[in-house]
């Protein structure tokens, strides 16, 4: 356990931002988890809540738990390379692959396949998640960044919480909204029964901002296609919102309608499209386009000669 000791000096700020302005080796993601975890302590008082704001001589104690042996092992599986450099790694990732080890699923993950590609990754952005900037769940395909060095790490997670990272999906849903376009800002937190599911629940209720802009590329008859582009990555983010407003994702297991399309689909049809990003040592932009894999293709050709 590695302590930090620090003694506000200047006007007040909320903490987790304090702490990744006096720790710029530390994500602000990283210092929000630490201080989840119970690892920050206020004028010697355990801190739980990143909005508490510091003032002026408070003293601020960040304990670091030391990174645990990783018992991940590398295995050979295929992956679909759409960008690689020295710094990271785009892929599209098919349906049916986690993304890390979780319990269920301790092996045969994305994390599995890059331990393989990439035998630097260990310890790059956690112990269990080596690499990963954002998730894409199971079932949803598309792309996928990956970062390979602390460097890139931390410039694609500064990317997203900045948005200026642009993450873009197609989703075939039910029924035909009335308009073109839109946007949902609704907060989403863990379902307050079930918690293996997100929802809709108020902010005062442990949710947070959630923002998903929208737009019909497609109208087939009782389903459409549409292009959606996240402002925030919440969990599940564009499945709850698309159930919200009464069109769920086509195949969604959880939050859709159990309605057979007359396609054998893996899982929900949604597909991370397209990635922008910035490259985190040239400053250059990248932008990939993911092709849709056959199953998405299909329901699309089955939809239209319907």
């Amino acid at each position: 356990m590695t302590a930090i000791n620090l003694q506000v000096a200047e006007t007040s700020d909320r903490l987790d931002r304090y702490l990744s302005q006096e720790l710029p080796d530390l994500s602000r993601s990283r210092i929000q988890q630490l201080i989840e975890q119970g690892n920050v302590r206020l004028n010697d008082k355990v801190c739980i809540t990143k909005k508490i704001n510091v003032k002026v001589g408070d003293r601020i104690t960040l304990e670091i738990p030391e990174a645990q042996p990783l018992e991940l092992e590398a295995e050979e599986i295929p992956l679909d390379i759409l960008y690689e450099d020295d710094q990271l790694l785009i892929l599209n990732k098919p349906a049916g692959l986690v993304v890390h080890p979780a319990p269920g699923h301790p092996d045969g993950t994305l994390v599995n396949a890059l331990l393989a590609h990439c035998p630097n990754l260990p310890g790059i952005g956690g112990v269990q998640r080596p690499g990963i900037v954002h998730r894409l769940d199971k079932d949803t395909t598309g792309a996928i960044a990956i970062a390979k060095t602390d460097i890139a790490y931390q410039h694609l997670q500064a990317q997203l919480q900045a948005k200026t990272a642009r993450r873009e999906y197609l989703g075939v849903v039910y029924g035909a909204p009335k308009v073109e376009s839109g946007t949902i800002d609704l907060p989403i937190g863990r379902h307050p029964q079930d918690r293996k599911k997100m929802a809709v629940i108020p902010i005062e209720q442990g949710a947070r901002s959630a923002i998903t802009h929208w737009q019909i590329l497609e109208r087939l008859g009782n389903y459409t296609l549409i292009h959606f582009q996240l402002e925030t990555g919440r969990t599940h983010q564009i499945r709850v919102h698309s159930a919200k407003i009464g069109h769920p994702i086509v195949g969604d297991p959880v939050y859709g309608s159990g309605r057979s399309v007359g396609v054998n689909l893996p899982g929900q049809a949604l597909h991370a499209w397209q990635l922008k990003l910035q490259h985190p040592i040239s400053g250059n932009w990248i932008e990939v386009t993911a092709p849709p894999p056959q199953t998405f293709t299909t329901l699309l050709e089955v939809l239209r000669r319907r």
